[in-house]
């Protein structure tokens, strides 16, 4: 049962906002000084080509004028470069703060919600969405605050210059405002529908290539194909809607840019001729408005990224509406886990229904059961990846899958017949389970479980064979020291050799902690100290084997049959 992660809301992304602007605020406010400076600077020089027009017509000298022009323009150039360069430095210092908080966060998302969570959904936001908040931090947003700096002081130029140009140009600018207005209306949710898309043709890439030999062998390939065809259309479409909006935006934007000149030069026309301003004035407003158009085309062009950033960039805070709030959570009071009428189910009926089982601490409990019981899912509620439902499941008081990650992995960890490797050293993936473990420790760990191929902690993990990929995960589970491990089958994909020296390795892990074996082959319930068996979601029966073998149950029935097919399986070995 696929879910899709929250997006952050406004409030929340301009929050996010602030506070990273205040975790560098000595380098925004460096910025914001210098591209105030370079615009003051631009302002120079269409005021000094007024007052130059205005001397030429009254015969008087323009060479100071024409001196402080160069001196303007080269102080303008240095002061637009150094901004440029501080501007750079900080966009990319709090790059590097969006990408370590999003994997911080998604390192702390509960178990149940990585497990449920859409891949192709966290792959487009920890890819394609942060990468894109990235791009927009180091380019478009110093470009957005200079060009936002050099608009404001134009306008304000302008005015200073002659109030009646200066609202004649402004009215000029009246259809550039209502287009802005009405793209940014619709944009922030069209961008918002595109990133949802393309997240869901990311998870219809991702499955069918994961899943391209099932998916041959069940011939499913025309259906897989209509499903990756629609998610494809579907992203089509959600890109003509966004490329319609700057479709409009764009041409409103270029007559807005030209218009307000018009409007000046006919209208100083006018007072000219009416001896109401002078020919320098007009000029300088002309010249003005002229400039005003470049940071205008920056903002509007760099407009349509921001929209798709701030988009990208709710989805990456998103990913902290899931993250646990770890200050303050209860700890567990003891190592005792406790299941009340836990209910469970994926789609439709459920496949735990009512459980309630206690496991008392240090003891090996086995759960059984015929195949579809309940039994891995049940495990997986006992390990905190699952919720329940309904009901409780608790250790020490606690339920476990609130417990943050960090607290989790002390407490109940699951192996199963799956392990991953991480890219990276010996020391790297083993640091997962324990990042302030020393080499002393490490070492340890993997002596632990037998681990004696490791020759320096630092070489590279992977690829390994099945035993010694086992053996890492079993020291990852020695370093992080739960005091309750669940086992499902963790050997059952080994060959018997093999798995001879996984369970010989996970034997040692074992010692000295509870232990709850999903157990597919009954020779593990034998040997526990009690046997719980799942039929058709419930806990229909718990005892020793003793117990229930003699019972005449259920246990008994599975008990009977497996134990026939070991001696017809001896019986074809002897042959």
């Amino acid at each position: 049962m696929s879910e899709s992660l929250p997006v952050a809301g406004r409030e929340q992304v301009r929050r996010a906002a602030v506070r990273l602007v205040r975790q560098d605020l000595r380098g925004f406010l460096t910025t914001l000084v210098l591209n105030a400076l370079a615009a003051g600077a631009a302002l120079v020089s269409p005021w000094l080509l007024g007052r130059i027009v205005d001397h030429v017509r009254a015969g008087q000298p323009v060479d100071a004028l024409a001196a402080c022009i160069v001196a303007a323009a080269l102080a303008r150039l240095l002061l637009s470069r150094w901004a440029e360069l501080a501007g750079t430095r900080f966009s990319e210092r709090v790059q590097e703060r969006v990408r370590g908080q999003f994997l911080d966060r998604v390192l702390a998302l509960p178990y149940a919600t990585v497990e449920h969570v859409r891949t192709g959904d966290l792959a487009a936001r920890g890819t394609a969405d942060v990468a894109l908040v990235g791009r927009t931090l180091r380019d478009a947003a110093p470009a957005v605050l200079v060009s936002s700096l050099q608009a404001l002081f134009l306008v304000a130029a302008v005015f200073l210059v002659n109030p009646l140009l200066g609202a004649c140009g402004l009215a000029g600018m009246a259809g550039m405002v209502l287009a802005s207005r009405w793209y940014l209306r619709r944009a922030r949710a069209a961008y918002l529908e595109e990133g949802a898309a393309r997240s869901a043709l990311a998870e219809q890439l991702a499955a069918n290539a994961a899943g391209a030999r099932t998916i041959e062998a069940l011939g499913l390939q025309e259906r897989r194909a209509a499903g990756a065809a629609q998610a494809v259309e579907h992203s089509r479409r959600t890109q003509h809607r966004t490329l319609f909006l700057r479709n409009v935006l764009f041409p409103a934007v270029d007559v807005s840019q030209v218009l307000p000149v018009v409007l000046v030069l006919l209208l100083g026309g006018l007072l000219l001729s009416g001896g109401q301003v002078s020919l320098g004035a007009v000029v300088s407003c002309a010249l003005y408005l002229l400039q005003l158009s470049q940071p205008l085309e920056t903002i509007l062009i760099w407009m349509e990224q921001l929209q798709s950033s701030g988009a990208a960039f709710a989805r990456v805070e998103g990913v902290a509406v899931r993250s646990p709030a770890t200050v303050g959570a209860r700890l567990p009071q003891d190592d005792r886990i406790v299941v009340r009428d836990a209910h469970y189910a994926y789609d439709g009926d459920d496949v735990v229904a009512g459980v309630d089982l206690t496991v008392r601490p240090g003891e090996h409990l086995a759960i059984v059961g015929p195949s579809g019981a309940g039994k891995t899912t049940l495990g997986k509620l006992l390990a905190g990846i699952d919720r329940p439902r309904l009901g409780t499941v608790t250790v020490g008081s606690v339920p476990v899958a609130d417990l943050p990650p960090d607290v989790l992995r002390e407490q109940v960890v699951l192996v199963t017949q799956e392990q991953h490797l991480f890219l990276g050293s010996i020391r790297d993936n083993l640091l997962l389970a324990d990042p302030a473990a020393d080499d002393a420790r490490l070492d340890k760990a993997l002596a632990t479980v037998g681990a004696d191929w490791v020759e320096s902690l630092d070489a590279q993990a992977g690829p390994l064979e099945g035993a010694r990929l086992q053996q890492l995960a079993l020291a990852r589970v020695v370093l992080a020291d739960p005091h309750t491990v669940i086992l499902d089958e963790a050997t059952a994909l080994l060959d018997p050799g093999t798995a001879r020296r996984a369970e010989q390795a996970l034997a040692a892990v074992l010692e000295g902690r509870t232990v709850i074996a999903i157990a597919h082959r009954l020779h593990t319930a034998r040997d526990a100290d009690r046997v719980a068996v799942m039929d058709a979601g419930r806990l229909v029966e718990v005892g020793t084997h003793d117990e229930l073998v003699t019972a005449g149950g259920v246990y008994e029935r599975l008990w009977t049959s497996w134990e026939g097919g070991q001696s017809q399986s001896r019986r074809l070995k002897t042959k």
